[in-house]
C-alpha cells in the first residue's frame, strides 16, 4: 500500500536537460529548431515524391517513404519537448505525457532498426536475385514487411513502457535528460529493476543485434555479387543502388554504438563533462540522423533528384 502511494505521488517529472548550461540552451534552441525544420521539409518532400511519382512506386522507395515518415514521427515525439525545455525555467512533464513520449520514441527507434533490415533484404534480392525480384518483392510482400516492422516496434515499446512506468519512484522525479528516455527513467526507480534489465536486453538483441547481423550478411552477399560483375560500369551502377542505404545504416548504428559503447568516467569532474557529452550525443542521434537521411538519399539517388526537379518544375509552371 505504501509503495502504491509513493508511486502515485509522482504526478510529473522534471527534465534537467541543459539546465546547468543556460548559455548553451539559447544556442541549441536556434540550432535544433533549424534542424527540425530541415527534417520536416526534407522528409516531407521525400514522402511527397515517393507517393506522387508513379515510377517510384517500387519496394525500395516504399520503404524510403516509410523511413521518412518514421523520422518525422520520431523527432516530433521529442523535439518540441526539447525546444520547450530550452525556453522554460522549470522543465516539467506530466506523468502520462512522459509515458506517451517514451512509448513513441522507443517505438520509432525499434521500428527503424527493423525497417533498415528490411531495406537491406530488398537490396539483396534486387542485386543477388534480380530475375525473381518482382515475385519475391511483390506489393503484398513489401507492404506486409513494412507493417510487421511497425507492429513489432510498437509492441516492444508498449511492453517496455508499461514495465518502466509501473515502477515505484518514491518521489524521485528528476530526469537527467532532455526527454523521458527509458534508461534515464529507470534510474529513478526505488525498486528492483532486474525484470526491466532482462527485458531490455532481450529487446536489444531482437531489435539491434538481429537486424545488424542480417544487414551484415546481406551486404556480404551483395558485395560478392557486385565483384563478380565483369564491367567496372556495371559494378558502379549496382553499388550505387545500395550506397545510400549503407551510408544511413553506418550513421544510424554507428551513433548508437558510440553512445552506449564508450567507457564511463569514474572521476567526478570527468563524469560531469561526460554527462554533458552524453546528452549532446543523444541530441545528435535524435535530430541529426533524421536530418541526414533525406540528404543522403537525395544526393546519392538520381531518380529522387529527377523526381524532385520534375515536381518543382510542375508546381512552378502550373501556378
Amino acid at each position: 500500500m505504501e509503495s502504491a502511494n509513493e508511486t502515485s505521488s509522482v504526478i510529473e517529472f522534471v527534465l534537467l536537460g541543459l539546465s546547468a548550461h543556460p548559455k548553451l540552451e539559447k544556442m541549441f534552441f536556434v540550432l535544433i529548431l533549424f534542424m527540425y525544420l530541415v527534417i520536416l521539409l526534407g522528409n516531407g518532400v521525400l514522402i511527397l515524391v515517393t507517393v506522387s511519382v508513379s515510377r517510384l512506386h517500387t519496394p525500395m522507395y516504399f520503404f524510403l517513404g516509410n523511413l521518412s515518415f518514421l523520422d518525422i514521427c520520431y523527432t516530433t515525439s521529442s523535439v518540441p519537448l526539447i525546444l520547450d525545455s530550452f525556453l522554460t525555467p522549470r522543465k516539467t512533464i506530466p506523468f502520462l505525457a512522459c509515458a506517451v513520449q517514451m512509448f513513441l520514441s522507443f517505438a520509432m527507434g525499434a521500428t527503424e532498426c527493423m525497417l533498415l533490415g528490411m531495406m537491406a533484404f530488398d537490396r539483396y534480392v534486387a542485386i543477388c536475385n534480380l530475375l525473381r525480384y518482382p515475385v519475391i518483392m511483390s506489393k503484398a510482400a513489401y507492404m506486409s514487411m513494412a507493417a510487421s516492422c511497425w507492429a513489432a516496434g510498437s509492441t516492444a515499446s508498449m511492453v517496455q513502457t508499461s514495465l518502466a512506468m509501473r515502477l515505484p519512484f518514491c518521489g524521485n522525479n528528476i530526469i537527467n535528460h532532455f526527454t523521458c528516455e527509458i534508461l534515464a527513467v529507470l534510474k529513478l526507480a526505488c525498486a528492483d529493476i532486474s525484470i526491466n534489465v532482462i527485458s531490455m536486453g532481450v529487446t536489444n538483441v531482437i531489435f539491434l543485434g538481429v537486424p545488424v547481423l542480417f544487414i551484415f550478411v546481406s551486404y556480404i552477399f551483395i558485395l560478392t555479387t557486385i565483384l563478380r560483375i565483369p564491367s567496372a560500369e556495371g559494378r558502379k551502377k549496382a553499388f550505387s543502388t545500395c550506397s545510400a542505404h549503407l551510408t544511413v545504416v553506418i550513421v544510424f548504428y554507428g551513433t548508437i554504438l558510440f553512445m552506449y559503447g564508450k567507457p564511463k568516467s569514474k572521476d567526478p569532474l570527468g563524469a560531469d563533462k561526460q554527462d554533458l557529452s552524453d546528452k549532446l550525443i543523444s541530441l545528435f542521434y535524435g535530430v541529426v540522423t533524421p536530418m541526414l537521411n533525406p540528404i543522403i538519399y537525395s544526393l546519392r539517388n538520381k531518380d529522387v533528384q529527377a523526381a524532385v526537379r520534375n515536381l518543382v518544375f510542375q508546381k512552378c509552371f502550373t501556378q
